[in-house]
């Protein structure tokens, strides 16, 4: 049964730290995020900041996640779907119907968006690499 009704600044705390817990436990996405992240605590609250801005629009994430994650190593294609899987059972958990398909549609926007800004990032970075049809990548 679900915690939370509608979005809110608890509710989200709830589905960051509890997200979060899973992810670091996951077998496919524990070892890339805590080699990654040093300070969990810090680094949920900044979490916490940025899911309160898309949802809520608090204004309070001031950052640059492209930017943060461009600088990590590359991500597999299967990690955001692994991600994208927890994140949509997460939300169900903490949230009611209407609540968690926001932030399960937000999330899925999120992570299309970085997944595409990474790949073309890594495009401009890696010259031998071309476009062959539409988001059809060849080495």
């Amino acid at each position: 049964m679900a915690l939370f009704g509608h979005a809110s600044e608890v509710g989200i705390a709830t589905l960051v730290d509890r997200f979060y817990d899973k992810v670091r436990a996951d077998a496919q996405l524990g070892p890339v995020f805590n080699q990654a992240i040093e300070d969990w605590p810090g680094h949920k609250v900044i979490l916490r900041d940025f899911w309160s801005s898309l949802v809520l629009r608090s204004r309070r994430y001031h950052g640059n996640p492209m930017g943060v994650h461009r600088a990590l190593p590359a991500f597999p294609q299967a990690l955001f779907h692994r991600w994208l899987a927890l994140w949509r059972e997460t939300a169900r958990e903490v949230f009611e119907a209407p609540a968690a398909d926001l932030f399960i549609g937000t999330a899925e926007r999120v992570a299309q968006g970085l997944s595409l800004g990474l790949e073309m990032g890594r495009l401009t970075v890696d010259p031998p690499s071309r476009i062959v049809g539409p988001l059809h990548i060849v080495p």
